[in-house]
């Protein structure tokens, strides 16, 4: 801090002198009269055309609008100006001037608006109620004081320790702050307090690591506190005063203690270690080290430190004391923390807490009433919701909005947030406006509706904005359409529910507030609602560059997709544009501490009206799909939306929860959170074909060091590679998982798992499959330059207990045998028989067994009924069926089957009731000349339409390619005619219908005519099918000549239907 008596003032303003034009300066203008309006709020003053006027002092007023060349500038001067008003309108060609880019407003204004909602004044049709509004022609100028925004912690700061460490190690002109510091590499070791508990220390001290240079902070007289084990173990290490070491003493507010040695590494490089204690007189204030000079900080001002646990309510707020013994990164502040708050990489992984500046010089703040009053919000809130807002219309001249505070602004009323651009198009270079418009060093705290919201407006730059304390998304893009915004070095933290959209809502707000529903509406709040955000993107087109999302009620980004625009937004693209639309930037950014997710990519919202059919409300969520292409056109050549260098640790479920076409990862780092990272696709086979998600470069980290600080109410219990006690994500027993195998295909690639653990009760992977899954696992997923660090089992139990379809059909590829040891092998569930073959070697602790061969998927949708469940049957192991009961709702209209197979084989398929009437297979992820053998088991006399159809997903269009004829030669299912197509029914003895597919990416349904359960006919298609597994083996069944008594003793009443399904040409 620099004190008042280092700077010169201007005797006028107040204002440090600097050499700046005097025509930069508003208040410098020639020919502004001075307006001194005094205190009435009766008064209505407009300020028109030919007015030019400079407030000088405080004044209270009704209203106030600047029009047709009117222009009101705040004088910057030496006595704080806190201006009263209901509103502030500023029309066509009216202007309003406080600071200037190059002249920053460096006195203490505040602006505050006062009125309640049930007010008798009539509200704009626009604007509403106690607002600063922007017409059409307006023109907004605010700029404060130049300060820091937000930074980091760039040391830990615990709960109730007053005393201040650092050290700091010289390598030539190169400093890096550390307490440990290995050669070559800093490293951060937290010691703890180890006080009274020399065994401890003694145990710490002998598992140190060669070449680490240890700096110990001893709190009183070592010599008094310290037993000889700790001692003799400080000694051998070379300390030689730790026997006499004693307390220092200061009279002054802060003193210090130093203690420098210059270390020779090996190869002769030389390190300078400086370490310092300092002791801060009293014990009601701590310092914090920060990761950069604090900028315009000064004694008074209010910080918030970010959580860096699980739960966003650890954040804290602090007010600047006076600190002459500071470093130029280190404040002082009252008081001490309640939580730990890291400030440190921890196990690789940025962990360091955010702290940001709440207090501008520039005040924009909402008068509030004492409670909450008259509203429906009400029910939710028991404090005053109406606040300020600033608004700005369509076609306005000019708005740039820099160094000021928003407090108690927003309302819980759609239009009224603190900063509103509303339909505004391009306001960009694009738009007409030199310079770009834009929000720049704003702090937003204790909102009542959002922090920034762009709606229906392109090409604003939002940037070193903090938002603390929020109701509803707080950077908020609106209907679609916006795009090219910029959202740079922002950070949001605390976001909590609000009411104003399903997605703002949490569980209770979801079920409460109907009225948008259709009657009969029962709302299911995890699905419909529940998603507030810190960044909430409904265009993917746009740039978030070094933001971090640090506590929401649910999720830190989310990117949603509205397939029309939505709102007054209606019609500005064509259906289906944004979910094509390429990302844009998102490099360097971070999420923790949020109940939910870090990120969310996934999922739409419902863009028509409740109504019978669909009785959710307008704007709740659905699902949608995610596929980018060049200029948004899926015919155009795919573009990978890429994610650079992001962080997410310590959120409550997913890291990371990612659906769509082609989403690289890159560089990124996942620590503490229940599950790290899920790539999810398009759906049963990926939408964009061809498209594939993938995370390289990589790191993972299951449990980490950072153990965070116990609280009532929070789920604590043993963890990690030590079973100490921590905070946890989920309940104590929950699965936590690195990298989650969902869906695919999914690729990754020098990667790094840490730390995964597992405990009695509680299974631990570094990388495991989606539990209790009824979908599809796709059997190109896969794995290669796998690095594992204090993994006991990379991964395992690989495979769960459970028995949905998608438990039982998991699979992965270790491509290289970085994860199995066996390059080229296949990971697969131990009971799985359509995959398993003699040669595999089982792996008990995984569940499962490795496992060489070629796989495929089959996709098996049936009609009519959709209710049988499904048994498949591979000819070598009929004895050992997979069970399937299938992946959509029971009252779906359909139903569909996803097995993955072994390639080239022979398999029949069951039904536990009356098979279905109508039968459609797809294969995917066939390679050209793969094949299998596929019957279908229906009742004898079962008359039968088959055919070949081709969908083209793009097009949405089909077109019939093959109708199948009836043969008794099976050898015609091998040998594909270019005119005719086949299928094999096998009447005479019990066996029926087998068919051969030989276009890619083609369907082939089946239609019969029959009403006879059951249609089970395994005991009739084998052994007359059965096939000997390679090699033989101990699973092997019987020879048909051994099995053939049985079967000739068996009345039946089915036959069987046999299909060779084959991809024959390249992809269409």
């Amino acid at each position: 801090f620099v004190a008042p008596s280092q700077q010169q003032s201007d005797t006028e303003t107040g204002r440090p002198k600097k050499t700046i034009a005097s025509n930069s300066c508003p208040d410098k203008e020639p020919g502004l009269q001075t307006w001194l309006p005094g205190h009435s709020e009766d008064h209505r003053v407009t300020i028109g055309r030919g007015q030019k006027v400079l407030l000088r002092a405080s004044a209270t007023v009704h209203s106030l609008e600047i029009q047709s060349g009117g222009k009101l500038v705040i004088a910057d001067t030496h006595r704080p100006i806190l201006l009263r008003t209901r509103h502030i309108l500023i029309g066509a060609g009216g202007e309003v001037h406080v600071g200037s880019p190059d002249c920053p407003y460096r006195g203490n204004l505040t602006i505050s608006l006062y009125g309640r909602s049930d007010d008798p004044d009539t509200e704009h049709s626009y604007f509403g109620q106690k607002y600063i509004g922007v017409g059409t022609g307006g023109t907004l100028e605010i700029h404060g004081a130049p300060k820091l925004s937000w930074t980091f912690l760039n040391r830990t700061l615990l709960p109730d320790r007053p005393t201040a460490t650092r050290a700091t190690c010289s390598r030539g002109r190169d400093t890096a702050n550390f307490i440990g510091i290995r050669h070559r590499q800093e490293t951060v070791v937290t010691l703890g307090n180890y006080q009274n508990e020399s065994v401890r220390l003694a145990d710490f001290l002998d598992a140190v690591d060669p070449g680490l240079v240890l700096v110990m902070v001893v709190n009183d007289e070592a010599s008094n506190n310290l037993e000889d084990t700790a001692r003799n173990s400080l000694s051998q290490l070379g300390s030689r005063h730790i026997r006499t070491l004693a307390m220092f003493s200061g009279t002054k507010a802060s003193s210090e203690a130093h203690v420098s040695h210059t270390f020779r590494s090996r190869e002769g490089l030389s390190l300078s270690i400086t370490a310092s204690s300092q002791w801060v007189q009293g014990s009601n204030s701590s310092i914090v080290e920060l990761a950069e000079p604090p900028q315009g900080w000064g004694p008074g001002d209010r910080i918030v430190v970010a959580s860096t646990d699980y739960s966003m309510h650890q954040a804290e707020e602090f007010t600047l004391l006076p600190c002459p013994g500071c470093s130029a990164t280190q404040i002082r502040v009252a008081g001490t923390a309640q939580f730990l708050h890291v400030g440190e990489l921890v196990d690789g992984v940025d962990m360091r807490a955010e702290v940001g500046l709440l207090t501008r010089n520039i005040l924009l703040r909402g008068e509030m009433q004492e409670k909450c009053y008259g509203h429906h919000a009400c029910k939710f809130f028991s404090f005053d919701t109406f606040g300020g807002h600033l608004k700005v219309e369509r076609g306005f001249k000019a708005a740039h909005v820099s160094g000021v505070e928003l407090h108690h602004m927003g309302q819980q009323s759609m239009g009224h947030y603190p900063i509103h651009f509303h339909m505004n198009g391009d306001v960009d270079e694009k738009g007409g406006y030199h310079p770009p418009t834009s929000i720049q060093n704003v702090s937003i705290h204790h909102s009542f509706s959002r922090c920034v919201t762009i709606h229906g407006s392109n090409g604003l730059l939002v940037k070193d904005v903090v938002g603390y304390d929020i109701l509803g998304h707080c950077y908020f893009t609106e209907d679609g359409p916006e795009e090219r915004n910029t959202f740079d070095h922002c950070l949001g933290l605390v976001v909590r529910a609000g009411t104003l959209l399903p997605s703002d809502r949490d569980g209770k707000m979801c079920r409460d507030i109907t009225s948008d529903a259709y009657p009969g509406y029962v709302a299911n709040p995890r699905q419909d609602c529940s998603a507030t955000s810190t960044f909430w993107i409904a265009n993917p087109n746009n740039n978030l560059v070094n933001c971090s999302a640090a506590g929401s009620e649910e999720t830190g980004f989310w990117f949603i997709f509205h397939h029309v625009p939505t709102g007054p937004s209606e019609g500005m693209y064509t259906p289906g544009h944004t979910e094509h639309t390429p990302m844009g930037l998102f490099i360097n950014n971070r999420a923790h501490s949020n109940n939910r997710a870090g990120m969310i990519l996934d999922n739409g919202v419902k863009t028509t009206k409740a109504n019978n059919k669909d009785k959710k409300p307008y704007l709740s969520l659905v699902a949608s799909r995610y596929g980018p292409h060049q200029d948004a056109d899926p015919f155009k050549p795919r573009v990978p939306a890429r994610i650079h260098r992001f962080i997410a640790y310590k959120n409550m479920d997913q890291g990371a929860w990612l659906r769509g076409g082609d989403v690289w990862l890159d560089e990124c780092q996942f620590a503490d959170n229940a599950i790290s990272l899920t790539l999810a696709s398009g759906g049963t086979f990926p939408d964009d074909d061809g498209s594939h998600q993938q995370v390289v470069n990589s790191v993972f980290v299951g449990e980490s060091d950072n153990r965070g600080t116990f609280q009532p109410g929070q789920v604590w219990g043993p963890g990690g590679i030590d079973l100490k006690g921590r905070s946890l994500p989920r309940a104590v027993n929950f699965p936590t998982r690195g990298m989650q195998v969902y869906d695919g295909p999914v690729r990754v690639h020098n990667c790094t798992f840490r730390k995964f653990s597992a405990l009695e009760g509680r299974h631990t992977s570094a990388i495991g499959f989606r539990l209790n899954n009824s979908w599809q696992t796709c059997p190109n997923n896969n794995v290669s330059q796998l690095t594992f660090d204090q993994v006991p089992v990379s991964v395992g139990p690989f495979f769960s207990l459970m028995q949905r379809d998608g438990d039982k059909t998991a699979l992965l590829h270790d491509t290289d045998g970085s994860l199995s040891q066996y390059p080229g092998a296949y990971l697969v569930k131990e009971d799985n028989w359509l995959l398993r073959h003699p040669d595999c070697i089982d792996v008990p602790e995984w569940r499962g067994a490795i496992c060489s061969g070629n796989y495929a998927q089959v996709y098996i949708q049936i009609r009519n009924p959709a209710s049988p469940v499904m048994q498949i049957v591979r000819d070598e192991y009929p004895d050992r069926p997979l069970t399937l009961e299938g992946a959509v709702a029971k009252k779906k209209h359909y139903q569909q089957f996803q097995p993955v197979v072994t390639l080239y084989k022979g398999y029949t398929v069951h039904w536990d009731q009356a098979a279905p009437a109508e039968v459609t297979i797809w294969i995917i992820n066939f390679n050209k000349d793969d094949w299998i053998n596929v019957g279908l088991c229906y009742p004898r006399g079962t008359t039968f339409t088959i055919l070949s159809d081709l969908h083209d997903r793009a097009t949405k269009v089909t077109r019939k390619t093959a109708t199948y004829a009836p043969t008794n030669n099976r050898d015609k299912l091998q040998h594909p005619h270019p005119n005719r197509s086949y299928y094999y029914w096998e009447q005479q003895t019990g066996s029926g219908p087998t068919l051969h597919y030989y276009v890619a990416n083609a369907s082939r349904s089946l239609q019969s005519s029959q009403t006879q359960p059951p249609s089970n006919c395994m005991s009739q298609a084998y052994p007359q099918h059965a096939e000997l597994p390679p090699g033989g083996g101990a699973h092997a069944p019987q020879t048909a000549r051994q099995q053939r008594g049985t079967a000739t003793r068996t009345q039946t009443t089915v036959t069987l239907l046999a299909v060779n399904i084959c991809r024959r040409c390249s992809i269409v």
